[in-house]
Parts: C-alpha cells; structure tokens; sequence
C-alpha cells in the first residue's frame, strides 16, 4: 500500500492491565492500517477490546507494546503534552454520551476547544467554521440552549460539531448511538456519513450492525485479536437492507 494513503497504523498493538491478578490481556498484537479517507468500524462481543483498540489507536490510552503512527509519526514516542495536542488540532471525538459542560450553553461547548486549539491570529475563523458547522448539521437553533434543554440526537450532533471544529485529520467514535432511539440514532449516523463523504477518516466502535452498515469496512475482534475483515464499499441507502443482511451473515458466521 503506497503509505502517502495510510493515516494510521498499528504494527503488534498490545494492552495489558497489570492491576488483576492474573493480568488481564486486552489486546493482542494488532496489526491494522486506516487508509486516508477509510470509515473503519470495530465491532466485537462485549469485552472483546474494542474501545481499548479505539483508545490505543488515538493516544488515549499508551499500550504495553507495539506501535501506533499518525501519518507515519509513532504516538507512543510522543510525551503527555504532545499527545495531548495531537488530540486537540489532530483528532476529533465523539463517545456515548457528550461529556458537555453544564455551565455553558450548546454553542460555547463547542466553540471551547476549537478556541482552545487555535492561534490567535486564527480564532475568529475558529468561530466562524463552529457556527457554519451549527447550521450544517440543523442545530443552529439550539445554539443558546443549555445542555438539559435538548434532545439526545441533537447533543450528538452537537459532539459532531465539536469533533469537527478544529477540522481533525480522523475522527473518532465509540458507541456514538448507544444511547440513542432508533429515530434519533438515524439522525446521528446521517451526519456522520455526511462527515465521510466530505473525505475525513472516521474510525468508529459499534455493537450494532444497523449503525456498522454505514462504514467502508468492518473489522471483528475476538479477546483481543483481530479475526477477520469486511470490506462494504460505499454506503448507499436505497440497497441499505441488503447490505445489512449480508453483514448480518458475515457476523453470525464469527459468532456475533
């Protein structure tokens, strides 16, 4: 693969935690690459090492050993504070539930840490994309609204525009509709399919075919190892069902 399309990598990506007695092997020597542009999904029975993956994969969490690269620059080599800015201008995230600040309003949430990530000289243009982003994703409206006064699907998309404020290389995304309806969860999986086609690297954690539908490709983990991979091709909604019964037979067949 030539490596200019490659924006992350994992070369025997492990994670032990030591605190249990015996200690408890997560992940297992993973070898995985993201391609520039790729909607990866991890999906997996329960305690399987998704999230761990997800964390290990964007600094989140350092692995006991292997590698991780960001186009090409090792993670693990970096110190706190400069993994910690990688995630601010490099990444974006959006987990389960928001994590928003009750004290500001929908707006001031996510303007934060794209102020946060941006020069000076570069804040007004910083407030300009949030608003845009706002607009976008149908939650300009709210923009006042304390964080209580909304619904589930709109604070998700409202992390969408968090993660997307500071214009990330890849975003991230664990459970994004766990805690969702299925109406609202649509809505969730709508914008983040917009995200894709505008060319940004989603890697995302699902435990629910519908939603693992969406992506490019799908890999499965099985205690900590990476057993296999689907690729889907582009998403199109008019062969949606049918796309999902395959993935079905496919997950079924790995004992899902």
């Amino acid at each position: 693969m030539n490596r200019a399309t490659v924006t992350l990598e994992s070369q025997e990506l492990s994670k032990t935690y030591y605190s249990t007695d015996p200690p408890t092997e997560v992940l297992r020597g993973v070898d995985l690459t993201v391609r520039a542009g790729e909607f990866l999904v991890i999906m997996g029975a329960s305690g399987s090492g998704k999230s761990t993956l997800l964390y290990s994969l964007s600094g989140m969490d350092r692995p006991t050993s292997g590698s991780v690269a960001l186009q090409g620059r090792q993670l693990e080599s970096l110190s706190d504070t400069e993994m910690s800015n990688i995630r601010l201008t490099r990444m974006g995230f959006v987990f389960q539930q928001p994590h928003f600040l009750s004290n500001l309003d929908v707006r001031d949430n996510i303007l934060l840490p794209a102020l946060k990530g941006a020069p000076k000289d570069q804040r007004a243009a910083a407030i300009a994309r949030v608003d845009a982003l706002m607009e976008r994703f149908g939650i300009a409206h709210i923009a006042g609204h304390g964080i209580t006064q909304v619904s589930g699907g709109q604070l998700q998309r409202a992390s969408i525009c968090r993660a997307l404020a500071g214009e990330p290389l890849v975003l991230f995304a664990d459970e994004p509709t766990g805690a969702l309806d299925s109406s609202m969860s649509g809505e969730v999986m709508d914008a983040l399919t917009d995200v894709h086609r505008d060319g940004t690297t989603i890697v995302m954690v699902t435990h629910d075919p519908a939603v693992a539908v969406r992506g490019d490709r799908v890999i499965y983990l099985r205690d900590g190892v990476l057993v296999e991979s689907r690729e889907l091709g582009t998403w199109n909604a008019e062969s949606a069902g049918r796309r999902e019964d395959k993935l079905l037979e496919w997950l079924r067949k790995l004992g899902f």
